[in-house]
């Protein structure tokens, strides 16, 4: 039975994968480290010093600040979290195989959220013996759990029917105006980091299918299929939003099984 504790997993990523882990893999124990954890046996904030004599086959360290305007803000916290944070999974807890979760604005960072991930990368890069450095692009879609990051996409869809949609800019120098991005199913992300617990990359290796589309291109899709109307507000842009972020050739890790419909359709 291989030992695999996961942090944030009662984030969006981290739900996700405790159900495909519990579904698929039962050589596998789960167990959970999430600051809204209440359960005795969980642990909690990745921030302080952990008392642990268990040692787990692999990390999978979700847990994370990942709001892009919020790290413009306070950009202290980011780096406490996302570093030190980061730091302190590797050096306290014992463990073999270290799964990383970072961002695809690392490899061009523009903003303290991506320069705190970019930073934890190299961490584990020089502490890890075994690891896996997944950096994530935009992960959307759905299996039976919402998205949590106020600044993510698909979560502000979902509400727009009642309260619209902010598009921050338009006039960024793409085909029509609004910032192009990957957009990946969670599934997909979740499968990969499944297959990284039996098969650690000791790379860096990047979530996306290589198929982008832009801001404006999404809405339209998940307006579509989930025959709905709202209005769009253009608002100025955001500090630390990159024009383009996008990859050109996806990982072996990753595999497309979603179109881009069945990735906005509730």
């Amino acid at each position: 039975m291989k030992k695999v504790l996961i942090t944030g997993h009662k984030g969006y990523i981290g739900q996700h994968l405790w159900k495909m882990i519990e579904q698929t893999r039962p050589d596998i124990e789960l167990t959970g480290l999430d600051i809204a954890s209440t359960h005795s046996r969980e642990y909690h904030d990745i921030n302080t010093t952990m008392k642990c004599e268990t040692k787990f086959h692999t990390i999978i360290h979700l847990a994370a600040l990942v709001r892009v305007g919020e790290s413009v803000k306070k950009p202290a916290e980011y780096y406490v979290t996302n570093v030190f944070g980061t730091l302190g999974m590797l050096t306290q807890i014992k463990h073999h195989n270290f799964i990383f979760a970072s961002t695809g604005a690392a490899s061009n960072p523009d903003s303290p959220y991506a320069f705190s991930k970019r930073a934890a990368e190299d961490i584990v890069k020089e502490m890890a013996y075994d690891y896996t450095i997944f950096r994530f692009y935009n992960v959307i879609g759905t299996d039976g759990f919402s998205p949590t990051n106020p600044e993510g996409i698909l979560l502000n869809l979902m509400k727009a029917k009642t309260e619209g949609f902010n598009l921050y800019g338009d006039d960024y120098n793409t085909k029509d105006g609004s910032c192009v991005r990957e957009y990946v199913h969670v599934n997909d992300i979740c499968s990969a980091i499944i297959k990284a617990i039996d098969e650690p990359a000791k790379s860096i290796e990047n979530l996306a299918y290589g198929d982008t589309r832009t801001v404006k291109e999404i809405i339209d899709i998940y307006k579509k299929v989930n025959k709905v109307k709202f209005d769009v507000r253009v608002l100025p842009r955001r500090p630390g939003d990159l024009e383009s972020c996008y990859l050109e050739k996806p990982s072996k890790y990753m595999v497309q099984r979603y179109s881009y419909e069945e990735m906005l359709k509730l």
